[in-house]
């Protein structure tokens, strides 16, 4: 079976264990916040469907490495779902530190209910996150979600810990180059990683394998947010649905900016300059290319890929699941720049 089939197998098996979760009687005996809860999952209100969804990678990574590693994904699905929740509970709060309107095409939950009803609810995704995790002593033991819980907890505190970093960056006009790293393995490679980790414990994987994926999904990570930065540049606006010239606008601390910032150069001086008045983002996306941050960007980006697969690779895992797994990872690691 490829990962097509896979997808086809353990999406509506992740979609029925997440709304059995957020279906919970101890939340919905509060009128209003499942239904704030389903709107964020895309499963309910105005434009709600697969879009709205988003692709569930996260879910899908913990099923195929359960399944790859030797176990059965079925048993994994309520670490599969537990990460699906606290993806979306760091969206929520994401969305309202940064003042994001839309997401998947769609008003936020802050701008369609308030501020503070969406920061109540982001807290109730996290809370959940967790009461999935429970659920995991029904299929594998409740050593597994001692383990799991641990996993979670970690995650958790690097998640906010990278979005503590990103938005103090953005007031501050000296980030050295350096400062990046941490920033986005708690922001992304942290979540991904934990995805394949529950993966492995679920699926019962011995300590050297753990170890591998665990830099595997590490490694995802990374890569996925340096060409998410690249993308935020010199992406195509119609096919990644974000404007070029976010990034730009909103002083991010991405990699190409803190690249450029570092040669000390014309988009040093026109970029810090950009608050006097109106500014070009094309000019400084340009100047960008000229000092070499388009090219140091794609260079770290083909680092972590070989990373990546190398520990994929050294994993061995062979059956048809550990090859779906591997196509996923070609899939994200390839992404167009």
């Amino acid at each position: 079976m490829d990962l097509k089939g896979f997808h086809s197998r353990m999406q509506p098996a992740i979609d029925a264990e997440l709304r059995a979760v957020v279906g919970s009687p101890k939340l919905t005996v509060f009128t209003g916040l499942r239904e704030m809860l389903a709107y964020q999952l895309g499963w309910e209100g105005d434009g709600s469907g697969v879009e709205a969804q988003g692709k569930r990678i996260r879910p899908l990574l913990v099923t195929l490495t359960a399944e790859a590693v030797g176990g059965e994904w079925q048993k994994a699905l309520p670490a599969a779902a537990a990460t699906e929740l606290l993806h979306n509970f760091s969206l929520i709060h994401d969305d309202i530190e940064d003042a994001s309107l839309l997401r998947r095409g769609r008003p936020t939950l802050w701008s369609k209910w308030g501020i503070a009803l969406a920061i109540n609810a982001g807290d109730a995704m996290y809370a959940l996150a967790f009461e999935a995790i429970h659920r995991l002593e029904q299929t594998i033991g409740a050593e597994a979600v001692f383990k799991a819980g641990s996993v979670l907890t970690d995650t958790c505190l690097q998640l906010t810990g990278g979005q503590h970093l990103d938005i103090s960056y953005e007031d501050s006009r000296d980030i050295p180059l350096e400062s990046y790293w941490p920033m986005v393995t708690g922001k992304t490679a942290a979540l991904l990683s934990a995805c394949v980790q529950l993966g492995a414990i679920c699926g019962g994987a011995d300590s050297s394998t753990s170890e591998l994926l665990h830099r595997f999904g590490y490694s995802l990570g990374l890569c996925f947010q340096i060409q998410d930065d690249w993308l935020g540049i010199w992406g195509d606006e119609a096919e990644t649905g974000k404007s070029k010239a976010s990034d730009l606008v909103a002083g991010k601390k991405s990699l190409p900016i803190l690249y450029g910032l570092k040669q000390g150069g014309a988009f040093s001086r026109e970029w810090l300059s950009r608050s006097l008045g109106t500014f070009d983002t094309d000019h400084l996306a340009e100047l960008l290319v000229e000092d070499g941050a388009r090219e140091y960007t794609e260079s770290q980006a083909k680092q972590y890929i070989q990373e990546a697969m190398s520990a994929l690779e050294q994993a061995g895992l062979t059956n048809d699941a550990g090859q779906a797994l591997q196509e996923l990872a070609t899939s994200l690691l390839n992404r167009r720049f």
